[in-house]
């Protein structure tokens, strides 16, 4: 098998773990949807509210289904509309404390599974994974024009 069909396989397998996407066994009453993870996610690492369309960019999706996204978390007390600080016209989405709380408490429990599936690894070799992945995300970005800010 060539390197790179298994790489394809093994990302087939990491996406279909509902390990992660449940919480290692937390509460499932308690978990973000996954699309509304990824929107808060972004523009807490934009660190400034983002218009329909610098998310419709961001994520390469169109402005209907950005509409969609940001209207189920804005309904879930997720994210709030604000006028644009800028003075433009567009409206943008800022997350409320709610929102920052959530996402937080998300982030906290993925970051736990992730202990537990990789308790018994070397922090080096969990730092060499680390390394791996953002490589491979960002030659992704690399490719299609849109890159993720990190922190």
């Amino acid at each position: 098998m060539r390197p790179t069909a298994e790489v394809e396989y093994e990302q087939l397998l990491l996406s279909r773990h509902g390990y992660l996407a449940r919480g290692g066994g937390r509460r499932q009453d308690g978990l973000m949807d996954r699309s509304a993870y990824l929107l808060l996610s972004r523009i807490a690492v934009q660190d400034a509210p983002m218009s329909i369309g610098e998310l419709s960019e961001a994520f390469g999706l169109d402005a209907s289904t950005l509409n969609r996204q940001t209207a189920a978390a804005t309904r879930a007390g997720l994210i709030e509309r604000i006028p644009d600080p800028a003075g433009g016209m567009a409206r943008k989405f800022r997350l409320t404390r709610e929102g920052e709380r959530q996402l937080a408490e998300e982030r906290d429990g993925l970051i736990t599974s992730l202990d537990r599936v990789m308790e018994d690894w070397p922090e080096a070799d969990i730092a060499a994974f680390a390394g791996y992945l953002r490589r491979f995300n960002t030659d992704i970005e690399r490719l299609s024009g849109r890159s993720w800010p990190r922190p």
